[in-house]
């Protein structure tokens, strides 16, 4: 292996010990035969990102970024593709020579996660954080563009609000203590809040008609995705987002179509650890 073949990527976050980054793109690397390229995690702060990026050298492909560092990093950049500009969120890096790039591939693992041939009459999304403004341009592009976003305070939901504006999507803002009786009859509904954070509102849910996206995956599966397929919906597991997001950074940072069946297997190797 020579200096100028070896490049090198990694996942950052505080704390990332525990993101699954790492085995999927190590896959994914192994199948594509790339044995010069190397993914770590790296466990770094807010207030140490700037640094960590300055001291990058020419050997760095990409970063994948987990919250908070997605907005964190955005006046780091040197270019911010429109997607991501519009999101207010990167979860991807590229270095393209001494350019680094801002991207966003969350909206591409939610469209993907869900996989759907046909347009959305109606969707439900819980929760106003970054992963909520790339589900309203997931939505945008399946076809709905009024969704109904339910948050625990609607005065706390100002940045998912800008968001909207910038996507030209006119979202319907309610509080969660109204999901339970009214996500049931969305054709979406996707969760974005934390892990157990939709519990309670799971116990409350009696009726599913559509098909529930549960972003969060451990446990697996959630209060939340057993109580939708219980009441007659359809799920999708969080791990779906995560592993069309990071096949997406794969192609970017590569230039090699993503080999997704090694990186589901990869996946799945490690959720049933």
């Amino acid at each position: 292996m020579t200096a100028a073949a070896h490049r090198r990527a990694a996942v950052l976050g505080h704390p990332v010990a525990h993101s699954l980054s790492p085995a999927l793109h190590r896959a994914a690397y192994a199948a594509l035969g790339l044995s010069d390229w190397r993914y770590d995690a790296v466990d770094v702060t807010e207030d140490g990102l700037p640094a960590f990026i300055a001291g990058l050298d020419a050997t760095w492909a990409g970063l994948s970024l987990t919250m908070p560092l997605k907005q964190t990093v955005l006046p780091l950049l040197d270019h911010v593709e429109p997607l991501a500009e519009v999101v207010g969120a990167v979860n991807t890096v590229l270095f393209q020579g001494r350019t680094l790039v801002g991207a966003n591939t969350d909206v591409h693992g939610i469209v993907a996660a869900l996989g759907l041939d046909r347009p959305i009459a109606s969707a439900a999304v819980l929760g106003a954080g970054a992963t909520a403004s790339s589900t309203l341009a997931a939505l945008a592009q399946l076809g709905c563009t009024s969704p109904v976003v339910y948050v625990r305070a609607v005065a706390r939901a100002g940045g998912l609000m800008r968001a909207a504006h910038r996507m030209g999507v006119t979202p319907v803002y309610r509080t969660l203590e109204h999901a339970a009786v009214e996500i049931g009859r969305a054709d979406v509904v996707v969760s974005t809040l934390p892990p157990h954070a939709a519990d309670s509102l799971a116990a409350e849910l009696t009726q599913a008609t559509g098909t529930l996206l549960d972003v969060a995956y451990d446990p697996r599966p959630t209060a939340l995705s057993v109580a939708w397929a219980g009441a007659g919906g359809a799920v999708v597991g969080g791990e779906q987002m995560l592993l069309h997001q990071a096949a997406e950074q794969v192609r970017l940072m590569t230039g090699h179509p993503a080999p997704l069946a090694a990186m589901a297997a990869a996946l799945e190797d490690k959720l049933s650890a």
